[in-house]
């Protein structure tokens, strides 16, 4: 127990001090106005989203932008009125397109993502947002702002998501730290970095980007579609990922299942549908998260001094994001607990895949290779 002990104080010391800061509550942006004001085409792929799409739809069209924008919804073969809804808006800037049948090599998002982006036209800069996301009037503005102040080919934010629930105040924050420590901001942030990543609830991107990369047509199969995204558009092009103030989720998570099956949807994928990475990062991961806290509480002498220690540091990292999301420091302690349902969700995302039932996202299966 004591190596395993100290080998996980040393993981835990490298990731404090020399992993990206990844535990930061930053880097936010803050309402501005952009110098110019290029065109923008939103383009909101949506499936089934009836009780939110006005909501959204209605926050897009009150952007308080300078420059000429408009918004294209594609209706992914929506059952419960989705487009209906949209249709119902009657506003010129909007446009409500029905979307095609998927073809094969495609994921069910982008297809309808590309066939949004066909009928951008010539505009400057595309907006790519999720159909549950409530946008503050000043946010397309900002995003406007930073793409041109900076000069990047791509501007994302993880917006805030709804934290009400037991499930969602135990979990959702930790989701956010975990995809921090997947992908550092200020490595994604920095040119000299390979370390790509984006949200998908809100990715800004110019056209000669898309043009440059092949767009959504050289990921389209992919289901991590956002980190995919801006790995291609980073070979070349500069890229910011933040977190937003302006921009929430509607969407609500109102129990443990639900979140576990959000997790479930991807986590396999994220390892490329491997048993040896699976065995590797479940090894890891109780590695890193399970055995300070055993080592704290069961073992004695040095094993439990390092423990104890590792515990304070994993602890502590995790307190800039309970604050962000307005969270008690007492969810601190329990941050192993936690990384034991998502490591739990992974493998049972692998056990999905395995027992063929692969994929499923909004009535839709797709086949065990992502696609």
């Amino acid at each position: 127990m004591t190596a395993l002990a100290t080998l996980a104080l040393v993981i835990w010391l490298y990731l404090i001090f020399l992993h990206g800061r990844f535990w930061q509550a930053g880097p936010v942006l803050t309402a501005r106005v952009p110098a110019s004001a290029p065109s923008v085409a939103i383009v909101v792929p949506a499936r089934d989203e009836a009780e939110v799409i006005a909501a959204t739809l209605r926050s897009l069209l009150a952007q308080d932008y300078p420059g000429p924008f408009r918004v294209i919804l594609v209706d992914d073969g929506s059952t419960d009125g989705t487009g209906a809804i949209a249709r119902g808006l009657d506003d010129p800037r909007l446009t409500v397109l029905t979307g095609a049948p998927r073809p094969a090599g495609w994921s069910g998002k982008l297809w309808a993502v590309q066939q949004g982006l066909l009928a951008t036209g010539d505009s400057e800069l595309v907006l790519l947002t999720d159909a549950d996301i409530v946008h503050d009037p000043r946010h397309l503005g900002t995003l406007v702002a930073k793409a041109e102040d900076d000069g990047l080919d791509m501007v994302s934010e993880m917006v805030e998501l709804a934290c009400d629930s037991l499930a969602e105040r135990a979990l959702v924050p930790a989701f956010v730290f975990f995809f921090q420590l997947l992908y550092p901001f200020d490595w994604v942030n920095d040119s000299q970095k390979a370390t790509a990543a984006a949200a998908g609830g809100t990715v800004l991107i110019r056209r000669r980007a898309l043009r440059r990369t092949n767009g959504v047509e050289a990921v389209r199969g992919a289901l991590i579609d956002d980190v995919a995204l801006a790995t291609a558009v980073k070979r070349g092009g500069r890229i910011f990922l933040g977190h937003s103030v302006l921009a929430r989720s509607v969407r609500p998570y109102p129990d443990f299942a639900d979140i576990w099956r959000m997790v479930a949807r991807t986590a396999y994928v994220q390892l490329r549908f491997s048993p040896l990475l699976l065995a590797a990062t479940t090894l890891g991961m109780a590695l890193t998260w399970l055995v300070p806290p055993a080592a704290a509480l069961f073992a004695d002498g040095p094993a439990r001094w390092c423990g104890l220690i590792t515990w304070v540091l994993l602890a502590g990292s995790y307190l800039p994001t309970l604050r962000r999301f307005g969270r008690s420091a007492a969810w601190a302690p329990f941050l192993p607990l936690i990384a034991a349902f998502y490591m739990a969700a992974t493998i049972g995302s692998a056990c999905n895949h395995h027992f063929g039932r692969g994929v499923a996202w909004k009535g839709r299966a797709y086949e065990g290779d992502g696609r």
